[in-house]
């Protein structure tokens, strides 16, 4: 059993065989003779070989030129030969025809083995044969030559193509998720910035067809009330607990602009807490970072116990696009009133003289359910990401051997 893994293509019996991976690759080594002879690429453990522009920002990462670096065409793998962390990535061009890279990344090429396959081998299942064969004490060091002298069990060729065909479509489907979800991110962030009021401006640079007021500009003292939520502490949160509750940590972990479900149930007596009616805006009243305020939330459903260490704000204005406002426009109002060093205080008493501007409530409902549906689509393309991710995990458990080396 130990040289066949659990789940199989119909067909493939043999057990997969030893080998050393030597055999299966073959070093490149050619070099730049002339500066940027072709463009200079990256290898990262998160993003795998990038173009070192996109990596940077556009920054230049060394000074020293790139003469000597190594050459990597399209389809052959590099690794960074140092690790601060004791984990190896191994990275295949897939960005550029021809690229560069830094001779701290040996490169080679596959050897008589499927690319898809070889990629998904390389970085499962031989983490114990990599500790053992890197070197050094604090940043640590994997050869190419220790590398190639590692082994690992690859069935047939055909086999080989099934395995890294179903990893590669895995792949492809993770990164259009994951493409999606930077992309309505930044649509979220850019219309976050465009649909409120810049700072002076009596309305924002984009709105809905047919809005055409102005906004109106009031302290928030004048635009509702303020209360602090009251002891649900730590210890009364238990697993026979019946009655739900918000912990201000769970502004922060849990939710976005909008909570309708519960994590927390309390045994706290009824007559110690105070309850929400539907709503209620949160604000964390406690924090480390001072700019890290922006996390409030809609508390939309009735009857739930608010926790001490949370501020609460009330007003007839719509909650959900008032969560939204406070989190778009209020990140360093907010910053500025901190209280506190290593732990720090947002009392409400320091918000209460901040100027907002609310537009008329048909606007509001058009702009909170516009962010909203955003919010959904994120949700949706972050969730599918996810559940593709442990899909892959399961499979790379199940469809490569558990013995190693």
């Amino acid at each position: 059993m130990g040289n066949t893994p659990n789940i199989r293509f119909k067909g493939y019996t043999d057990d997969w065989e030893q080998r050393k991976l030597g055999a299966v690759v073959e070093d490149y080594v050619k070099k730049t003779t002339v500066e940027d002879q072709y463009p200079v690429l990256t290898s990262s453990q998160q993003k795998g070989i990038v173009l070192q522009d996109d990596y940077f920002s556009g920054d230049r990462v060394s000074q020293n030129g790139n003469v000597g670096y190594f050459i990597i065409p399209r389809g052959y793998f590099a690794f960074r030969s140092r690790s601060d962390n004791d984990v190896f990535v191994f990275n295949r061009n897939d960005v550029a025809d021809m690229g560069i890279i830094s001779y701290f990344y040996p490169v080679f090429k596959p050897k008589g083995v499927d690319s898809d396959f070889l990629l998904r081998r390389l970085n499962y299942g031989l983490e114990d044969q990599i500790k053992i064969n890197s070197e050094g004490t604090g940043q640590h060091v994997l050869s190419l030559k220790k590398f190639k002298n590692m082994v690992g069990l690859f069935p047939s060729y055909e086999e080989q193509k099934k395995v890294g065909s179903y990893f590669s479509k895995i792949d492809n489907l993770i990164s259009r998720h994951q493409q999606e979800y930077d992309n309505m991110a930044a649509l979220k962030k850019y219309m976050l910035q465009k649909m409120f009021p810049a700072n002076g401006e009596k309305v924002p640079e984009i709105r809905f067809e047919g809005f055409t007021d102005l906004w109106e500009q009031r302290k928030l003292d004048d635009w509702g009330t303020f209360y602090y939520g009251r002891s649900c502490p730590k210890w009364s949160v238990t697993e026979d607990a019946t009655i739900p509750c918000i912990r201000y940590g769970e502004l922060y972990t849990k939710f976005g602009a909008k909570i309708d479900k519960v994590y927390s149930y309390t045994n706290m007596p009824p007559d110690n807490l105070r309850f929400s009616k539907g709503t209620e805006v949160l604000i964390p009243r406690v924090g480390e970072d001072p700019m890290d305020y922006n996390h409030c939330t809609w508390l939309s459903m009735p009857n739930v116990a608010i926790g001490e260490m949370i501020s609460v704000f009330n007003t007839d204005n719509n909650p959900l696009f008032t969560a939204t406002m406070f989190n778009a426009t209020l990140r360093n109002e907010f910053a500025m009133r901190v209280e506190g060093g290593s732990v720090t205080n947002l009392y409400f008493e320091k918000l209460k003289n901040i100027e907002v501007s609310f537009p008329s409530k048909d606007e509001q409902v058009k702009i909170a359910t516009y962010f909203e549906n955003l919010d959904h689509i994120i949700t949706l393309h972050q969730r599918k990401r996810d559940e593709l991710l442990e899909l892959k995990k399961y499979m790379l458990q199940n469809m490569f051997p558990k013995k190693e080396g």
